[in-house]
């Protein structure tokens, strides 16, 4: 058996765990011989790849990133470097000169959605979720998610103590273009006052009120919002377009677009700190070592079992799988009635619009 693995999208911490625990399943299970493709799908078209031996995988377990690279903006159904031509033939016959006999892609809603037209064109395939979004449907979490969130919490904490010491308000951008998972759960465990999602359209004016009667009380507000959220009747803040990109906006400074909206409302300073690609950095949590151990383990189990065309999901605490066809292209959003949502309204936390003064 002759199994490739390859990494596309993003990168987050935990991909690593991923191709560490899918080789060594695959060599200690059936004698497999394991190929690692480099940079995601480019891998594919342009031939570059490593072999992926126990030696190989040796430390790797707690370092960031990927050892294969990725690459976030090749489609081989829509090749970017050939005004958007179908080249995925090409893809499959050097997975075929390689021998391959199946491929194991990590990846977000894009990789998986390429996942599903090579299955259905007749490679074998096998998906592992990664997102720092955790917006992928049908699985309870993803990878690389809590280490995003520890990234946010971690800051908010250190942005609270100079909000104190000023009494600014102090405003914390973070990832999440669609869905809001990180900017809620980062916001809640680092004690945010407001969090704003791109889920729930926000009223400037509401949060000056907000901000204004917290410094009459507290002096300080801290406020995180995902680089996805809007003011109601607003657009998404765009800071790039690339046209050759599976997904040409590239978002980001609408925590700066709110501090100006703020200051001039407010007596109070107000900042606003971009987060960034700090959140996609460094070393998973054990959290995420252990779910990309298990995924990667279970995604072998898939292959072995000849169980392909699905993508591994955690249901609870248990590891199964779902058709890709199912997960490809897809979002989940925050829903209205989470319990998260619902422990920040019993908080008196600004969602928005309105809050229960605390």
């Amino acid at each position: 058996m002759h199994i490739g693995i390859l990494t596309g999208g993003g990168d987050c911490p935990g991909l690593n765990a991923v191709i560490r625990a899918v080789t060594l399943s695959l060599i200690h299970g059936v004698d497999a011989r394991v190929t690692g493709i480099e940079r995601g799908f480019l891998g594919l078209l342009t031939g570059r790849a490593r072999p992926l031996d126990s030696d190989a995988v040796i430390g790797i377990l707690a370092q960031g990133g990927t050892i294969l690279g990725t690459h976030n903006r090749c489609d081989p159904f829509h090749y970017f470097a050939q005004g958007g031509a179908d080249v995925s033939d090409r893809a499959l016959q050097q997975a075929r000169d390689w021998g391959l006999d199946a491929l194991v892609v990590i990846g977000g809603d894009g990789t998986m959605a390429i996942a599903h037209q090579f299955q259905q064109k007749g490679l074998p395939m096998v998906g592992v979720p990664k997102t720092i979004d955790n917006d992928l449907p049908l699985t309870d979490r993803s990878f690389g998610f809590d280490s995003a969130v520890a990234v946010v919490a971690e800051a908010l904490d250190r942005l609270g103590t100079t909000a104190r010491s000023h009494g600014r308000v102090m405003i914390a951008e973070t990832m999440g273009r669609y869905a809001g998972w990180i900017a809620l759960e980062g916001g809640l465990a680092g004690a945010a006052d407001a969090i704003l999602l791109p889920e729930r359209p926000f009223d400037v004016d509401a949060v000056a009120r907000f901000c204004a009667a917290r410094q009459a009380r507290e002096g300080f507000t801290i406020i995180c919002i995902a680089e996805g959220a809007h003011a109601a009747g607003a657009g998404l803040t765009v800071r790039a377009t690339l046209a050759d990109s599976p997904d040409p906006l590239r978002l980001g400074g609408v925590g700066a677009w709110l501090a100006a909206q703020l200051q001039p409302r407010l007596e109070t300073e107000v900042r606003a700190t971009l987060l960034g690609h700090v959140q996609r950095g460094g070393s998973p949590t054990p959290y995420d070592r252990v779910l990309a151990t298990r995924f990667g383990v279970h995604a072998a189990q898939l292959v072995r079992a000849g169980e392909f065309g699905r993508m591994v999901v955690l249901r609870g605490e248990d590891c199964a799988s779902v058709p890709i066809a199912e997960i490809a292209g897809r979002n989940r959003p925050v829903p209205d009635d989470h319990p998260l949502l619902l422990a920040a309204q019993g908080l008196g936390i600004m969602l928005g619009t309105t809050a229960t003064q605390r």
